[in-house]
């Protein structure tokens, strides 16, 4: 079969919102022959569809393109309802607005402390100096880390990060048996020493009962795994992408640093532009016919939320930044169905801040290099060299 893009060929921070947008008008329903072959969904009504149907396209089999899954399933990321369901309804109790909040004291400050210096200095890269080490400074209070586990996380969290992002797969490897390391000390420790199951997601998973019975022990273990990394690396990449479109639009910039009451509506418009995962994949369970096209079942197919986002028949102006877009709660930044992102407040909060802070210590900054984009299954900006002008 003859493919229709090619997924390694060289990109740009911009380059790839450009071939989605001429797919998009010219084979929809699109095949490459990258990572042993893959269809690609473009279009905002066949991603959204596809995200819903879970039996028709299973996340089971391969949940992102290319796959990065090399050690096992891992709770509810890999998993379809019902078997997903327990897993999230442990975690998502301790994912709350009014749990949320007692994270923002904690967050900001890990903000502080890593900005200051990089704006003293007067230049960086906000990615490395500061969008890498935030997540996970604020996954390690999460999930209640001592301080050598945060350091730890904050180690091997890097570097299963910059695998991913740069397709090294035996650091890829590596990284991730480390982080199954790391996910049985906690466990032991927790059977050892448990925690209120209200506040600590470990205990929570420890505690959780299925049909009376304990939550299979192989699964916690992934499940924590998954939740080591999980919100890691789309905010790393997302707050990059933002200080590139901020540093192209000093009128913007300006704005939000003297009305920061604006941030939350320009996040949302943010997501929507620069989604920071391409998409996730599903694989087909039966023959589906899309845009005139037959995908087999066993043939994995990404839902390109990147794409979907900037799509013409959606959005309008769907290239431009709007802020307080009608339709803005349409995007789907955080997916959508049974898979939706139940992180997704935790992600807006550390976006927020993030803003908040570098906007307020800073009376500009500029482009200072070029910018080095991510690749598959991230998208936007792995490098974003700056310089600042302080307040």
């Amino acid at each position: 079969m003859t493919e229709d893009f090619d997924a390694l060929a060289p990109e740009t921070f911009d380059s790839t919102h450009a071939l989605y947008a001429e797919l998009r008008a010219r084979c929809p329903v699109a095949r490459s022959d990258a990572w042993g072959g893959f269809w690609a969904l473009l279009r905002y009504d066949d991603v959204c569809q596809a995200a819903a149907d879970y039996e028709t396209f299973t996340t089971t089999v391969q949940n992102v393109v290319p796959k990065v899954a090399f050690t096992g399933r891992r709770p509810p990321l890999h998993l379809d309802p019902p078997e997903q369901t327990p897993y999230r309804r442990a975690l998502n109790p301790l994912l709350t607005p009014a749990r949320l909040a007692i994270l923002e004291e904690p967050t900001r400050h890990f903000a502080v402390e890593l900005l200051e210096p990089l704006i003293a200095r007067g230049h960086g890269d906000i990615c490395a100096d500061f969008s890498t080490h935030l997540p996970i400074r604020v996954f390690a209070e999460w999930m209640g880390l001592r301080d050598e586990e945060a350091g730890r996380l904050a180690s091997v969290g890097r570097a299963f990060n910059i695998a991913v992002q740069s397709n090294q797969e035996e650091l890829m490897k590596r990284s991730s048996l480390e982080l199954y390391e790391m996910a049985r000390g906690l466990i032991a420790r927790r059977q050892a020493e448990p925690l209120d199951p209200a506040v600590d997601p470990t205990s929570a998973l420890l505690a959780a009962r299925h049909e009376g019975e304990p939550l299979p022990e192989d699964m916690v273990l992934g499940c924590i795994r998954q939740v080591l990394v999980v919100g890691i690396i789309a905010p790393t990449v997302m707050i990059g992408s933002i200080a590139v479109h901020l540093a192209r639009d000093p009128a913007l910039q300006s704005r939000l640093r003297e009305d920061p009451g604006l941030l939350p509506a320009a996040i949302e418009e943010f997501l929507r532009l620069y989604t920071p995962y391409r998409g996730f994949a599903r694989t087909a369970t039966c023959p589906i016919e899309r845009g005139g096209r037959t995908i087999e079942p066993g043939e994995p197919i990404a839902l390109v939320y990147a794409s979907a986002n900037r799509d013409e028949a959606r959005f309008e102006h769907a290239d431009r930044f709007v802020l307080h877009r009608p339709n803005i709660a349409e995007h789907l930044a955080f997916g959508r169905g049974p898979h939706r992102c139940p992180g997704a407040g935790l992600g807006r909060l550390q976006l927020r801040i993030a803003l908040e802070e570098l906007l307020a210590r800073t009376r500009r900054f500029e482009l200072a290099g070029e910018v080095v984009p991510t690749r598959c299954p991230e998208i936007g900006a792995r490098a974003v060299p700056l310089s600042f002008v302080p307040a």
